[in-house]
């Protein structure tokens, strides 16, 4: 059975006749004396109220202003997503992605887009939405159209928000739509203005906690820093080693080194779906150097991390970071959740090895057949367990 699904739109339709029933019940005034005051027939009022006919554009001003309401508040349209419900619409959107005809999803969300435009935290996990799905478009020239309806929302964002941090997150997915679109003068042109040296507010806002006498809450912002700084850095250590494969002895060092800082931090339980994504980049590294034997070796530890990932697969801490579940919660939009659907993760998990072309080359090779035929019926058996849930 499937399971229950969140509403499509998920949105506040247009009822003023609700408004207008409820306001008028709250302060005691008769549909006569509604009239009477607007200049109208009861029968208008009754009209208005059971939504049979509207209240001309031209009375809504007056209407608002008799109940002390805006106009918004009368026409009982919300401009703005509270952060939960923005987290069950990409949820549902995430599944419908998955689930659903792909342009069927992208109608759904330019709907919602149309509908909330100012309201940049949900444009902005729709820009994230498409990122993480327009591979599913059917063409090259879709996906890349998708992925420039999503550099708009982000430049939007950039443009109209004042929420730093989310403009800062934004300006980050826009020059990434950048690259992907093939355009890296672009990115550098916009990354450029904010370059910038880093420096780490967390100490001081734990310190200032700690004064407050709320160590449980310096605890807290601390292990989000740590969590946060360490992504960063497996990630900037991933994308140097890239650049290293011109020489095998240093190419070496940059993998044994961000190993290392994978086994500190325990990702193999802490966040499995980083480090397979380490294996992935260090493999393809070792076929550009010509070392089968290693790259198979690695790409046999992916398809392990594969299979024995826990689900349903989402964020979460450990012994160390024993404070971060609260703080994804109470921080992220999307919680603990993961931008992608499980079957669409799992999808992702093969074509990751069977796509690229660093590893055409072990089509013929028994290990490599083996690690594809490990990865084809994990997602088989997740599949099969989602469509039962």
């Amino acid at each position: 059975m499937k399971k229950q699904k969140f509403s499509e739109t998920a949105t506040k339709e247009i009822r003023i006749g609700h408004i207008l029933t409820k306001q008028r019940h709250k302060r005691g005034i008769t549909q006569e004396e509604l009239a009477a005051c607007m200049g109208v027939s009861k029968a208008s009022v009754s009209k208005w109220e059971t939504s049979s006919s509207y209240p001309d554009i031209t009375m809504l001003p007056q209407l608002a202003a008799f109940f002390d309401i805006s106009i918004d508040e009368l026409l009982g349209y919300e401009p703005q997503m509270t952060r939960e419900n923005i987290r069950r619409l990409y949820r549902q959107l995430s599944q419908d992605f998955a689930n659903k005809p792909f342009d069927e999803v992208m109608t759904n969300c330019r709907a919602i887009v149309k509908k909330y435009f100012s309201c940049a935290p949900l444009l902005f996990q729709i820009g994230s939405l498409y990122v993480n799905h327009c591979m599913f478009a059917g063409s090259q020239d879709q996906t890349a159209a998708i992925l420039e309806e999503a550099r708009l929302l982000f430049a939007r964002i950039k443009e109209e928000s004042d929420d730093m941090e989310l403009v800062s997150q934004s300006i980050h997915m826009e020059a990434l739509c950048l690259l992907q679109l093939g355009q890296p003068q672009e990115a550098l042109d916009l990354l450029s203005p904010y370059e910038r040296i880093r420096i780490a507010s967390e100490p001081l806002a734990a310190a200032a906690w700690q004064m407050l006498g709320n160590p449980k809450e310096a605890k807290s912002i601390l292990q989000a820093g740590i969590y946060q700084e360490m992504l960063s850095l497996i990630n900037l250590m991933v994308s140097y080693a890239q650049l290293c494969t011109d020489d095998a002895e240093v190419y070496k060092e940059a993998q044994a080194r961000t190993q290392a800082v994978c086994d500190t931090f325990h990702l193999e339980s802490l966040h499995p779906g980083i480090l397979m994504s380490v294996c992935i980049s260090s493999a393809r590294g070792y076929m550009q150097l010509g070392d089968k034997e290693q790259a198979l070796c690695i790409l046999e530890t992916y398809a392990n991390l594969a299979v024995s990932r826990q689900y349903p697969l989402h964020l979460h801490g450990d012994s160390y970071f024993s404070l971060l579940d609260h703080w994804l919660e109470q921080n992220l939009i999307l919680g603990s959740d993961l931008p992608r659907e499980e079957t669409v993760i799992q999808a992702s998990m093969e074509e990751a090895v069977t796509s690229l072309p660093e590893f055409a080359s072990l089509s013929d090779d028994a290990r490599f057949q083996m690690i594809v035929r490990r990865l084809k019926s994990c997602r088989k058996d997740q599949k099969e367990q989602y469509e039962c849930d």
